[in-house]
């Protein structure tokens, strides 16, 4: 997993200036996204394992947008924490199923995972427990996903209207 010089040293600080890289707060994200990805709270989450093999997992998320982590707890022992504690890059998606085409609603993140400590893990453990409060009387380890890219169908505004984010690319 890396740490956060290297998670930095990855990016060009010239262009992404404001990032932070726990909690990013560049670039607007559409407000539609936002709304999407906190009214809900489970995703897939896509990982790499050792063989190059993709794997992917279920897990219950808190979304705090006004600092854009999607915040999970995951047990160090799961296959899934093993996979992103070697390669930090993940995938994510969160959907709404329907059998109504023009309902249909999806968010596709990509991004990587850190280990919150400090400060870091106190404000994310407050996001976690206000959505789960149930997890204050269970062990919880707390990971964040700094989400790098969104993109967003939502059949509601036509069909296959994609909304999309990069953390990346200034607006």
């Amino acid at each position: 997993m890396k740490t956060d010089t290297e998670i930095d040293a990855d990016v060009e600080m010239d262009e992404c200036k404001d990032i932070d890289p726990y909690f990013m707060r560049q670039n607007n994200m559409d407000k539609r996204i936002v709304d999407f990805l906190s009214e809900h709270h489970v995703a897939t989450l896509a990982t790499i394992r050792r063989d190059c093999a993709p794997y992917c997992c279920n897990i219950f998320y808190a979304y705090a947008p006004e600092k854009r982590p999607v915040i999970f707890s995951s047990d160090s022992a799961t296959a899934h924490v093993s996979h992103f504690t070697i390669n930090d890059r993940v995938a994510a998606s969160v959907v709404v199923e329907s059998k109504t085409i023009g309902r249909l609603q999806g968010s596709q993140l990509t991004g990587r995972i850190i280990k919150p400590e400090g400060q870091i893990l106190t404000e994310a453990r407050k996001h976690y427990l206000k959505r789960f409060p149930f997890a204050i009387a269970i062990p919880i380890e707390l990971w964040i996903m700094t989400i790098e890219t969104v993109k967003h169908t939502d059949n509601k505004l036509g069909f296959g209207k994609k909304l999309t984010w990069d953390r990346y690319i200034p607006f």
